[in-house]
């Protein structure tokens, strides 16, 4: 039994419940003669990837629904290996190329090259050319961003390439220049709304206004985080009735603990302490750029009005450094040694100035 988020999830544009104009747009580009490639962002949770799919729907018809997972293997001018899953039909392929690090140069150029240089074997399908859809753009590296751009110059004629990012400012000029840029942006707390209570008339329940309220304001525009919250509390509680106790992921809360122990204590043994926590978060597939923003905001949230700007300040400077490494612990682990300084060096200043 799949989860909600996915049983419900539209499977076209004219099934969307919100930004109703950009749906319209999306369909007039799918059905004119020219379709250009195209750039989604916009924030996590906003619906990019769905009117992704309502898209190619629209494009190509319910064909892009059968869709098989493969796992091609990529060698790296070093003689690296590198394993790659893809997602695909017959009309379109949907790639991560960012899980191959740095070397995600090797993927773009390889296998876009392969993909661009064949017919559309499906002599029926209402358009002559393949779609690539290119998953987290934004981490792409300035080398696989360059071999995207003479890609997409070369093999128009035979491809159309999808970017989804949650960004624009990470992707370089010529990238931007030669895509249509289409912004999703979070739905608001009555879009969400509407949603919610569409599932539950689906399922046929009733939901109390204020639960979908209360559900949508947690969730913050994030309408996966929504639905995920809404089908756990229907499980826990069916007439979702009284103050509903919407509970933060565990990886959260620990991030939170993370937090504390760096405020807690400056040391080495700390430090050591809290690095053998990262590695338990980076273990379980928490993106490393989620781990510092959820740790620093929780940090400002408990030191002086004084520090909080460094701490943001030097949290930026890192996740650059980090975005540019490739190993991403000593990055992390380097802002909170900064933040254990900044904050020790505050304390005893605090602590000298009673003595003046």
């Amino acid at each position: 039994m799949s989860l909600w988020v996915d049983s419900f999830r539209p499977k076209t544009l004219d099934d969307l419940h919100y930004h109703h104009d950009l749906s319209a747009r999306l369909k007039s580009l799918a059905t004119s003669g020219d379709f250009p490639h195209l750039l989604f962002y916009g924030p996590s949770g906003a619906g990019k990837k769905t009117r992704i799919s309502c898209t190619l729907r629209q494009l190509f018809g319910p064909g892009v629904e059968k869709l098989k997972i493969d796992q091609r293997v990529f060698i790296s001018p070093s003689r690296r290996k590198l394993e790659i899953n893809l997602v695909q039909s017959n009309y379109h392929i949907e790639i991560t190329p960012s899980e191959a690090g740095s070397y995600d140069r090797v993927v773009i150029q390889d296998l876009l090259k392969e993909i661009a240089q064949t017919q559309q074997v499906d002599l029926s399908a209402k358009h002559r050319f393949k779609v690539v859809i290119i998953n987290e753009a934004d981490s792409l590296s300035r080398d696989a961003q360059a071999a995207l751009r003479r890609t997409m110059e070369k093999y128009m004629s035979n491809m159309r390439i999808i970017l989804c990012a949650h960004t624009t400012s990470r992707l370089i000029a010529p990238i931007k220049s030669r895509c249509l840029l289409v912004r999703v942006a979070a739905p608001t707390t009555e879009e969400m709304k509407i949603v919610m209570e569409h599932v539950a008339k689906r399922l046929k329940f009733d939901l109390p206004p204020e639960a979908s309220l209360q559900i949508a304001e947690n969730a913050a525009g994030n309408m996966r985080k929504a639905l995920l919250v809404f089908e756990a509390l229907k499980m826990q509680s069916p007439d979702l009735s009284g103050p509903l106790q919407i509970a933060k992921p565990d990886w959260e809360t620990y991030c939170h603990k993370v937090a504390d122990l760096i405020v807690q204590e400056q040391s080495p043994a700390r430090v050591m302490e809290v690095r053998a926590k990262f590695y338990e978060l980076l273990s379980h597939c928490i993106p490393p750029t989620i781990i510092l923003k959820t740790v620093a905001d929780r940090v400002v949230e408990k030191v002086d009005e004084a520090l909080k700007a460094d701490v943001i300040h030097w949290a930026a400077f890192y996740e650059l450094r980090m975005r540019l490494g490739s190993k991403k612990i000593y990055h992390l682990e380097a802002w909170v040694v900064k933040v254990m300084c900044l904050y020790k060096h505050f304390i005893y200043n605090f602590d000298m100035s009673e003595f003046d």
